[in-house]
């Protein structure tokens, strides 16, 4: 029994969706996207909302997925997703270079380049040390995320490099020295 397939997907004013084959596309404010929808699995509309049904228990397994898709399609295109990284450490910093490319300076020897997709918007603070990552599809903003974190990622030892802004590290001792 899936509790979250039956949830209803409130629609909000100006958010139109087509099903074409085993896709939804979904536009509204922010733009335009689409979710795959898999098969035994359809979309019906009531009073404002969607509800994600499936046509028999066979289909029980993709029956949250769906309406998991679909939401976050639903919510991507009204309210956008968002993704902040903590770059932590002494001459760390990110900066942008033009529209498309972050410039990341991270203890290398020599800075990096990161190129954005398309349909992903960064933002750096005053400080160099904070990174906004947003988008209107919520796979494409995490896995942006992942691939920066993954650039420098935290060390247990002296809790520096890119991390989650609500990521927790559990700091460890080092050696406790020699005799």
């Amino acid at each position: 029994m899936s509790r979250i397939g039956k949830k209803p997907i409130a629609l909000p004013g100006g958010v139109k969706y087509t099903v074409v084959g085993n896709t939804v596309q979904v536009q509204g404010p922010k733009g335009k996207t689409e979710a795959l929808v898999p098969a035994g699995v359809k979309l019906v509309e009531k009073d404002g909302h969607l509800l994600v049904e499936r046509e028999s228990d066979k289909y029980a397994a993709v029956h949250g997925l769906a309406r998991a898709l679909v939401f976050n399609a639903v919510e991507g295109v009204t309210k956008g997703w968002t993704k902040e990284l903590d770059i932590v450490g002494i001459g760390y910093r990110a900066e942008m270079k033009g529209k498309s490319t972050v410039v990341f300076t991270l203890g290398y020897s020599h800075p990096i380049e990161f190129p954005l997709p398309t349909g992903i918007d960064v933002a750096i603070d005053p400080k160099q040390t904070r990174v906004t990552i947003t988008g209107i599809d919520k796979q494409k903003v995490g896995q942006v995320a992942a691939d920066m974190r993954a650039l420098r990622k935290p060390d247990p030892y002296k809790n520096k490099g890119v991390r989650y802004v609500d990521e927790k590290l559990k700091k460890k001792a080092g050696k406790t020295g020699s005799k």
